[in-house]
């Protein structure tokens, strides 16, 4: 038997092994790689280091036997230690396990799953039921692990370990951990063996084991923003380097891919418009959720890839602020004009207001998940937007813990509800609901509900909800608080209820829309079905309360979905939908509190998904690709929670199975539930059961104990029949629109409408449901480029400037923090094709007999440019390099390629010029013999032109000559004839005058003979002296300028007169107005007059009728005679100016004799004297005004003094007429007197 050495096996077993690797993965990626790919080159880059020879999972044992002399395609397994004794070496490699990582990588990211099956899949597959966390098994029963639960500062051990010498001789400081737990700074004083004296910066000496220490990073590096920059990664330096920049107000530190956001818990002066410009326009660089954003937006720009931006942290963090500030970038980077942008800034003012509360943890605790989708069109402009929600805590609108909220929304709108709405919907305080003041928390300081209330109307507006809408959901809202103040009373010792008839069952009926007895009913009895009959059974006091809450929460629960609804309408997409998006993902946080339910189950479930999902792409995936492509990489130990995930996820035994299982059971309660959970999971170590009914869970991010009371209640989230045909039947749409769409998503609709889901039992439960969601989440962030934002709390207290180390760590432990750097810092995080690199770099080398292949171009481009063995890889398909790398590479290429082009510039510029040069000499001869050529004809065209000019010149000139002759013997025939003419002229007239008049006619024709003369010598001065100014010219200039000013003062003078015309038609106006107004007052004044007249005789009519001393007696007018309304109120026909005469029509008084009464009838007839005379002097008045063409002030001086006459006539008439009437009625009541007497003295004597 031959033996060999084990170094030549495992040599031998590796080269074996690589060229089985090379085989399959031709057959296996026979159609991905380029034809005639080279073997790969024996660089020192990809073989393995000395230290690690052996691949994970890697094992030599011996076996009795020959030499294997190789793997025969697939995965042994041996299964006990051998046969002993043999000193042959045999190699088992996991090679089956390698390919199909390999080979699941790639496809696992792109394959299509069910909706009920889990995102991972095929990676639960591989990794089988047996592994389960605890490693494979192999065949010398070891177990072989690849992920380790180890502590995070094993990496830092060693760091310290390889430099403990260093930093003794030097004596630099370094990291302590004291007997409390916590770390220090300090330094070296001394060692001895396993201990040394380190003294704090105290000055304070405290003896320390060596394990305790870690080194400390120089001052120089105190406070950076990227994590990697630090020099020795431990616990310590990061937690001091956050708290140094949270203590400057630098919350934003990276840690490699992630960003790290610790919540200030006050307002910091690095967000607004400015750092929007910085980063957008890339002139800032420093950490910020804008850059992340900026990342994220320019890589799905650029490569078309959907990205998402998943933020994730404890409750409290500040993850929705965060959420909101990378919305607020993306709408100003997206914005439009359109107004889209601003409709995806408001829905969170709205889902904040419905979604959010108060806790024991956070002022502003999201209660719900949600994914918002915001869609871009192909020039970047955002064109809609999607949002999903994530299981709503329900129960907190029926029950509060001490010292927590409900949601915003309620006190919002009892704080800040306008009056005609609160007194429409009857709307209280929020003290005087018992859904609200059960917790005794009603306000959070620095909040104010009234101005959030009016914000959550802007905010339905800006979203499309209509007024008639927002009424209706604050409708909802009201009736839910209102179901809180429905009260019970037990009737019977069964403890039946019946519900009291108060205010609170009223306002609930009337805003549900149904009658109060039809509530009392659905809420104090239930139908139960006995074949074709229903039997109504009364409930108990706790049944009706949980009937009660139940309908709340339902009402509450599809309020909160329609609004979403809605909120999608409004940001609909359509047809500008591109495919490209960008997700923000804001989900609640890891929770523990002292009690924790079903909620905080469901929530921690998300969070442990979410960080599975986190693990998944920054240590799985990373390193898979690593080993994929078969690099030399030695793995970063991270604390996986898959081991936590199958504990609620398998089937038939996990939480959530055996949750839906015992749900289904009508007989089982929690404590059976819980009992169930003992004996099924007490195997996993993840999961630890008590005797109460709780159990507890070693989540990623701690152990969390829950309280399982309530559990099966809250899984089923039942609705009673009876609840939903209360809904259905009335007249509120809302209620009845939820109704209807709880009844059509029932699995068992059967029967008529109204009787549909009479069964309690739903198609499914709660956490099934909420077990979909996430998977169709994850399916959906799965096909996106993840972006992680880690926000921290740094303390509980929720206070400015406190810093709490342990906290902190603790949360940077739960994140994985550190495992991301390490990663980042030992891995490769650039890489690139070997085709692409070759096709970009292959131009630099210089050797021309390299091969042409792209795998020996990138080899020689590496060889070329002396890049560290250590700062790069060699993969099957890829190059990776580390940070850095390429960006030398880049700046080589840059450089070589502007020496290129300035040789190029060079050449170019020659060749151009010598070019020039010779185009120009052909140029110039082609131009001189086409010159000539012009030159020539244009010559050969003047000249033809010249010779006739110039016989055109003299025939033109003998033309001339021949006009001027004739001209002038015209104007000497015409001279002829003007002096015979006037010869004879002269002749006939001397003939007829004296000698005297000839006399002077001659002198006088001398004297026009001398003037002609002068005349005649100074126009040929003009015409010799052609120098002198032309004065009659300017002369006649000046004139025409005066001229012109004075018809412009003329145009002036006209304008003022039409101004001063129009003035005078509006005082005429104003007269007419005047006096027409005087002229309506005179006529009510006359026809006062003669009603007072009327009145008179009616009074004296009586008597005169009667002749005789036993006469009725008269009437007097019962309107006061002195008052000077009476004189204005008599009827006047409209359009008269003469008032209406009584006189035919009153009956005149006459004395007992037969004759008239003098005083009335002188009265009367002055009354119609002076009634002439006015109208006539009125008529002259008017009649003159009407003649005037001007307005006149003798007119109106004239209707002035009538006026005066009128008044001063009327008062002395209204004396007058007072003075008779006063005597009249004297007299007449003398008589009446003495007749009374008479009829009194008869009566008294009959009497006696």
């Amino acid at each position: 038997m031959m033996s060999i050495s084990p170094s030549m096996a495992v040599r031998s077993s590796l080269e074996e092994m690589l060229d089985n690797l090379r085989r399959k993965d031709e057959e296996a990626f026979s159609g991905d790689l380029p034809p005639a790919l080279p073997s790969r080159p024996t660089s020192r880059a990809r073989l393995p280091s000395s230290r690690k020879s052996l691949p994970v999972g890697f094992k030599i044992a011996a076996v009795n036997g020959g030499v294997n002399g190789g793997v025969d395609g697939g995965k042994r397994k041996s299964d006990g230690g051998g046969d002993g004794g043999g000193d042959v070496v045999v190699v088992e490699v996991w090679e089956e396990e390698g390919r199909e990582r390999r080979n699941s990588f790639g496809n696992n990211r792109k394959k299509k799953l069910k909706a009920d099956q889990s995102p991972y899949g095929l990676m639960e597959e591989r990794e089988g039921g047996g592994k389960s966390g605890k490693g494979r098994s192999s065949g010398g029963g070891e177990e072989v692990t690849s992920i380790s639960d180890c502590g995070y500062n094993n990496g830092a051990v060693v760091e310290w370990d390889d430099n403990i010498d260093y930093f003794i001789r030097k004596k630099l400081r370094v990291w302590c951990r004291l007997s409390s737990g916590e770390w220090e700074l300090g330094r070296i004083m001394s060692t001895s063996g396993k201990e040394s004296h380190v003294q704090l910066a105290s000055e304070k000496v405290v003896k320390v084991p060596t394990t305790e220490l870690l080194p400390a990073n120089p001052d120089i590096l105190e406070g950076v923003d990227d994590l990697i920059q630090l020099s020795y990664l431990n616990e310590p330096s990061v937690v001091c380097n956050l708290h140094y920049r949270y203590s400057r107000d630098q919350i934003y530190t990276k840690a490699g891919p992630v960003l790290i956001a610790i919540n200030p818990f006050k307002s910091v002066k690095i967000y607004g418009s400015n750092q929007i410009t910085d980063y957008r326009q890339k002139l800032a660089d420093a950490p910020h959720v804008y850059a992340t954003a900026d990342a994220a937006y320019d890589k799905m720009m650029g490569d078309g890839v959907n990205q998402s931006i998943i933020i994730s942290g404890e409750s409290g963090a500040g993850k929705t602020e965060t959420a909101k500030l990378a919305m607020q970038y993306l709408a100003i980077l997206g914005g439009g004009g359109d107004g889209i942008e601003h409709e995806v800034l408001q829905t969170s003012c709205i889902l904040e207001s419905f979604g959010n509360a108060k806790t024991s943890r956070n002022d502003n605790s999201s209660r719900f998940g949600k994914l918002i989708e915001i869609h871009f069109s192909m020039t970047g402009k955002i064109c809609g937007a999607i949002i999903q929600t994530f299981l709503l805590e329900k129960s907190r609108v029926v029950q509060l813990a001490s010292g927590e909220r409900s949601y915003h929304v309620f006190y919002q709108l009892c704080a800040g509800a306008a009056s005609d709405l609160r007194d429409k919907l009857n709307i209280r305080t929020a003290n005087e609901y018992n859904y609200l003041n059960q917790s005794k928390c009603l306000m959070i300081d620095g909040l104010d509900d009234a101005l959030n209330f009016r914000k959550l109307q802007e905010a339905l507006d800006a979203v499309q909800v209509s007024e008639e809408n927002q009424e209706s959901v604050f409708a909802v809202l009201t009736a839910v608080l209102w179901l809180g103040n429905i009260s019970f009373e037990i009737t019977d010792n069964e403890n039946h209820i019946e519900v009291v008839a108060d205010e609170a069952l009223t306002s609930a009926a009337s805003l549900i829309g149904c009658t109060e007895q039809d509530l009392s009913l659905a809420l104090s009895t239930r139908k139960i079905q006995a074949g074709k009959d229903s039997i109504a059974k009364r409930l108990t006091l706790q049944q009706a309360t949980d009937t009660r809450d139940a309908l709340a929460k339902f009402i509450y629960a599809r309020l909160f979905d329609w609004l979403v609804e809605k909120i999608n309408v409004s940001l609909e997409v359509g047809k500008s939908r591109t495919g490209r998006s960008i997700s923000i993902l804001d989900i609640y946080g890891f929770e523990s509190f002292q009690k924790n339910s079903f909620e905080q189950f469901c929530i921690n479930y998300a969070n442990e998904r979410l960080q599975q999902h986190f693990n998944r792409h920054l240590f799985k995936l990373e390193q898979e690709d690593y080993e994929a492509d078969g690099i030399d990489w030695t793995k970063v130990e991270f604390k996986d929670n898959q081991e936590c995930l199958n504990l609620f996820e398998k089937k038939p035994l996990g939480l959530l199975s055996l949750l839906d299982e015992e749900s289904n059971f009508p007989k089982a309660t929690d404590l059976t539930f819980a009992h169930k959970l003992e004996q099924h999971l007490s195997s996993n170590s993840c999961f630890k059961g008590r005797r109460d009914g709780a159990f507890s869970i070693s989540h990623y991010a701690g152990q969390v104990l829950y309280d399982t009371s309530g559990f099966l209640e809250k899984n089923r989230d039942p609705l009673h029949s009876d609840s939903l045909q209360l809904l259905l039947s009335r007249s509120c749409e809302l209620l009845q629109l939820f109704a209807s769409k709880m009844l059509d998503q029932s699995q068992k609709a059967v029967g008529p409408k109204g009787q549909s889901a009479a069964k309690d039992c739903q198609k499914q439960s709660v956490a099934t449901k909420f077990k979909l969601q996430l998977y169709k989440l994850m399916q959906q962030l799965e096909m996106t480029t993840p972006h992680f934002i880690r926000c921290i709390k740094p303390n509980s207290t929720q206070l400015p400037g406190v810093y709490e180390n342990d906290l902190v760590l603790q949360q940077l432990r739960c994140c994985g923090v550190l495992e991301v750097v390490r990663i980042a810092r030992c891995g490769f995080p650039n890489r690139v094709n070997h085709e692409e690199f070759a096709q970009r770099y292959g131009f630099l080398i210089s050797e021309r007999n390299v091969s042409r292949d792209p795998l020996s171009l990138s080899v020689a481009v590496l060889q070329q440019f002396n890049i560290l063995p250590e700062m790069y890889q060699v993969g099957y398909t890829k190059l990776y390099f580390r940070t850095g790398q390429i960006g030398a590479l880049e700046e080589t290429r840059k450089r070589v390629l502007q020496s290129v082009i300035g040789f190029q510039k060079c050449y170019r510029g020659y060749k151009a010029r010598s070019q020039f040069s010779e185009l120009k000499a052909r140029v110039s001869t082609l131009q001189s013999f086409i010159r000539g050529e012009n030159r020539r004809r244009e010559y050969t065209y003047l000249l033809k032109n010249q010779r006739a000019h110039l016989k055109h010149k003299d025939t033109e000139k003998h033309k001339r000559s021949a006009s001027k002759v004739f001209h002038e013997q015209h104007k000497a025939i015409i001279r002829l004839q003007s002096v015979v003419r006037g010869w004879l002229t002269r002749k006939h007239f001397d003939g007829m005058l004296t000698p005297q008049d000839s006399k002077v006619e001659a002198n006088k024709l001398s004297q026009l003979f001398e003037k002609e003369n002068q005349m005649k010598e100074l126009a040929l001065s003009l015409a010799v002296n052609v120098d002198l100014p032309s004065n009659p010219l300017e002369e006649l200039q000046r004139r025409v300028e005066r001229a012109e000013e004075i018809s412009a003062q003329k145009e002036e003078e006209n304008a003022a007169l039409k101004k001063q015309i129009q003035q005078y038609e509006m005082r005429w106006t104003e007269y007419e107005t005047k006096m027409r107004l005087m002229e309506e007052t005179w006529q009510k004044q006359v026809v006062s007059l003669q009603m007072s007249l009327a009145e008179a005789k009616k009074s004296l009519a009586p008597e005169n009728a009667a002749g005789q001393p036993g006469r009725q007696e008269v009437c007097t007018s019962p309107v006061s005679e002195d008052s000077d309304d009476n004189l204005f109120m008599g009827p006047r026909t409209p359009g008269e100016s003469t008032p209406n005469k009584y006189s035919n029509h009153i009956v005149e008084p006459r004395e007992p004799n037969g004759g008239s009464l003098n005083p009335v009838n002188r009265l009367e007839k002055e009354f119609e004297q002076r009634k002439q005379v006015f109208d006539q002097d009125a008529r002259n008045i008017f009649d003159y005004r009407a003649l005037q063409s001007t307005p006149c002030t003798n007119s109106s001086d004239e209707l002035r003094r009538l006026k005066l006459r009128f008044a001063v006539w009327k008062r002395e008439y209204k004396t007058r007429l007072r003075e008779t009437k006063a005597a009249l009625h004297k007299f007449s009541h003398g008589d009446t007197e003495k007749n009374r007497r008479k009829w009194w003295v008869k009566f008294g004597g009959k009497k006696h």
